[in-house]
């Protein structure tokens, strides 16, 4: 369900003035780059049955005080971590005080990005690993087609530099397509054996195992808070991903769009779990935004965008939804 709601623009001056405090990807900031309407900002949405405290950014920067949070996916993740950075911007005085920890510039295809708020002691850190799982060149005696791998059976190579944190929060799913896999001769392998015939939701199910037995080997679950969200809705007009029309309000229908079978195998991995995770089930309520992509808005306004969302938009409900999980039971509360 959702309710409009005033009050959400303050979100835009926290974006754009990040544009120049880091060097920072404006590709997503509708606003920023010639969106005329502003209604898509005003949606919050509203669960049936109980309420999302409202965000207290003063209470947040005090709870992630010291502390590391991870996001660990693809450009979906990326624009998340984006999400709660700007958020987070808002109750910073000195905004000279938060920095890439590398001076890098925030761009598509970098593996590892940081940002410190120095005055907290407390990082915001992003991962790329599309997959979760490992990546591998053509094996040996490979038919032609065969151009790489993956190795469903081992977590990405980065995986290691996950561990030692406070909040981790994973996604994946945008990848998991022919056109990234079997159209580009990347095709499944478990152990040392080629699985040609493997399909995707197959192969997804057994990436998803592998990383749930290595969440339940590797991560102390005495300091970590860990989530998993699932699959974000995409809204282009065709299947072949080219046309894209963004509406100027929510759809009354999603056209499936609010069911997945990466977002059901996500909740039966997780449930089958033997630590506790957070599953952030985002997919139902994503599936009514067809409004708050970034369409032809971005940097390159040529290219029709309808998968990756707008800042700010749908990814800063994500994020107040993982805030209220992680202020249960911490001192402070929202007012």
């Amino acid at each position: 369900m959702f309710s409009m709601e005033v009050g959400c623009r303050t979100l835009v001056t926290r974006c754009t003035t990040l544009l120049s405090v880091l060097l920072w990807n404006r590709g997503s900031i509708a606003l920023a780059n010639g969106r005329p309407d502003k209604d898509y900002l005003e949606w919050r949405w509203k669960p049936e049955k109980c309420d999302i405290p409202k965000f207290n950014v003063h209470n947040t920067l005090e709870m992630l005080r010291g502390k590391r949070v991870v996001f660990v996916g693809d450009s979906m993740s990326r624009t998340q971590w984006e999400s709660l950075i700007c958020m987070l911007m808002a109750g910073v005085e000195d905004k000279g005080s938060v920095y890439e920890v590398n001076q890098n510039k925030i761009t598509k295809r970098i593996r590892f990005l940081g940002v410190r708020f120095s005055t907290f002691n407390f990082t915001i850190e992003f991962f790329r690993s599309v997959f979760l799982v490992q990546e591998g060149p053509m094996p040996k005696h490979a038919p032609k087609r065969v151009k790489s791998t993956l190795k469903l059976d081992m977590l990405d190579d980065i995986s290691h530099q996950w561990v030692d944190s406070d909040v981790l929060i994973f996604n994946t799913g945008h990848w998991w397509v022919p056109n990234k896999l079997f159209q580009v001769g990347c095709y499944f392998q478990v152990e040392n054996s080629l699985k040609l015939g493997m399909s995707i939701p197959s192969a997804f199910r057994t990436a998803l195992g592998t990383w749930a037995s290595w969440v339940e080997k590797e991560i102390n679950i005495n300091r970590t808070r860990i989530f998993f969200r699932t699959f974000e809705p995409s809204h282009w007009s065709d299947q072949h991903f080219r046309s894209c029309v963004v509406t100027q309000s929510p759809t009354l229908d999603p056209k499936g769009r609010d069911r997945s079978l990466f977002s059901d195998t996500v909740l039966e991995v997780a449930k089958n779990m033997t630590v506790p995770i957070t599953v952030l089930h985002i997919t139902s309520m994503s599936a009514f935004r067809s409004d708050a992509h970034v369409g032809n808005c971005s940097d390159k306004p040529s290219v029709p965008d309808c998968s990756h969302w707008c800042l700010p938009g749908v990814p800063d409900m994500w994020n107040e939804i993982v805030l209220s999980h992680l202020f249960v039971g911490y001192e402070l509360s929202f007012p």
